[in-house]
């Protein structure tokens, strides 16, 4: 795979990149790093989400924790930011996830948490890299009772669902909401923490099958969503991703409501509390044009980062800000958890419905958003970070960029997870970005393949 860390953990095609192998070289080396400075007997949490290869990569990952001496304690599907939670709730000293969030089925991914429940830092990362890739330290090989365990703790996604209910002040009563669990790991959190709240739910794409995550479902494939919530005549509908680490809307007429509205909407309903500290939302350079226009229209600062939940939750620890996140619905309340929480994500915004009696539609429409087109250009993996050193590839982004100087922005960057070049370009004419963006990606394809 080259370079193991994405900007989300490792990631691959199950069997074929992510190995059973590497996994148990993971299992190891990250936690000899994230545990050699304690002075205990190490507990590592592993949780993971629907994909049948899950079974798989456990088994491994967990063989290689146990074979450095710490202990696994395994508590099945969860959410991904179950782990993280959990991971302080249960004062353990690392957590590990097994998912490959919106990706297909074949892909599959390993994640870890430190012991405070934050994504590891880029130098521990490079740490447990250069153990596995260039034999940089001689790992432990303990024998007898010093071998690690395996313990399986059933009752761990109650005790995240018993946080989630805590971190709302309002009863939902009264409000009918779809969701689309996207077959994934929200499938039984999801609803139950709603119904313990009071909503009316409806939900679709909840039976997990192992080959069914995210397939045609969940926050990155609304259609079915938005015909359930005209179905069932629901007030706002909520979309999940596979591990349930973002949320995304629709309004009471289907209408998307995406990562950056739903920021507005908290965000807007937090500095009328007073809870929004600096008045000030932390977002990447992907965000809407028209986000920042709301920012200024409502009195709140935006920060803007590199794309990469990791950068935005960086910023946030930095100056104390509390609400962060990505238009694509993985949004951070530094309050509750230290990573994006779809299902947390969905309750705040249903709070606000509630509180304020408005139509997810009336909230929605604090911001305009302008036309903005995304179009990937798929790549060989090991060129995607070099589109900027072909001549021709330069060419055409600076004629662009010259193009729409002062009515939109042309942003070209490499997937973190994929082999892919995304090419977004905002302005006003959405037919004239379309073929913009189209033409631009067709030549990185051709020229990087």
């Amino acid at each position: 795979m080259g370079r193991l860390f994405g900007t989300d953990g490792v990631r691959g095609i199950a069997n074929q990149e992510l190995t059973a192998e590497l996994a148990y070289k993971l299992g190891q080396a990250g936690a000899y790093v994230l545990t050699k400075e304690t002075h205990h007997e190490a507990k590592i949490l592993v949780g993971m989400d629907t994909r049948r290869s899950g079974d798989m990569l456990e088994s491994a990952l967990i063989a290689g924790i146990c074979s450095v001496g710490a202990h696994a304690i395994s508590i099945g599907v969860v959410p991904t930011p179950a782990v993280a939670h959990l991971v302080r709730e249960y004062g353990v000293d690392a957590g590990v996830v097994i998912s490959a969030s919106h990706n297909p089925v074949e892909y599959n991914g390993i994640k870890f948490f430190d012991s405070e429940g934050y994504k590891l830092r880029d130098e521990l990362e490079e740490e447990i890299e250069a153990i596995i890739l260039d034999h940089a330290e001689v790992l432990p090989q303990p024998i007898g009772d010093k071998v690690g365990t395996k313990i399986v703790k059933e009752d761990a996604l109650d005790d995240y669902m018993t946080y989630l209910t805590a971190t709302m002040d309002v009863d939902l009563t009264g409000i009918r909401v779809a969701i689309d669990c996207a077959n994934g790991a929200a499938y039984k959190a999801a609803p139950l923490v709603l119904m313990e709240l009071g909503a009316d739910v409806h939900v679709i794409h909840n039976e997990p099958d192992g080959t069914n995550i995210n397939k045609n479902c969940g926050s990155t494939h609304m259609e079915d969503l938005a015909n359930y919530v005209k179905e069932v005549g629901a007030q706002i509908g909520l979309a999940f991703d596979g591990d349930a680490d973002r949320c995304l809307a629709l309004d009471e007429n289907d209408k998307l409501i995406d990562g950056d509205q739903i920021m507005a909407i908290c965000g807007i309903h937090m500095k009328a509390q007073g809870k929004l500290p600096h008045n000030t939302i932390v977002a990447t350079v992907m965000s809407n044009l028209g986000f920042f226009i709301m920012g200024k229209q409502q009195g709140i600062h935006i920060e803007q980062t590199k794309v990469g939940d990791r950068y935005v939750l960086e910023e946030m620890i930095k100056d104390d800000f509390k609400l962060g996140g990505e238009q694509s619905g993985h949004i951070i309340f530094l309050d509750h958890n230290t990573t994006g929480d779809g299902v947390l994500t969905g309750l705040k915004l249903l709070s606000v419905l509630k509180k304020t009696g408005k139509k997810a539609s009336e909230l929605a429409a604090v911001m305009e958003i302008l036309p903005q087109v995304l179009v990937n250009a798929k790549v060989s993996n090991d060129k995607k970070y070099t589109y900027m050193e072909d001549i021709e590839i330069k060419q055409a982004i600076d004629q662009l960029e010259a193009k729409f100087a002062g009515d939109g922005r042309v942003l070209i960057r490499p997937s973190g997870t994929e082999p892919l070049v995304r090419v977004m370009i905002e302005g006003k004419d959405q037919e004239e970005l379309t073929k913009a963006a189209e033409k631009l990606a067709k030549l990185i394809q051709e020229r990087l393949q």
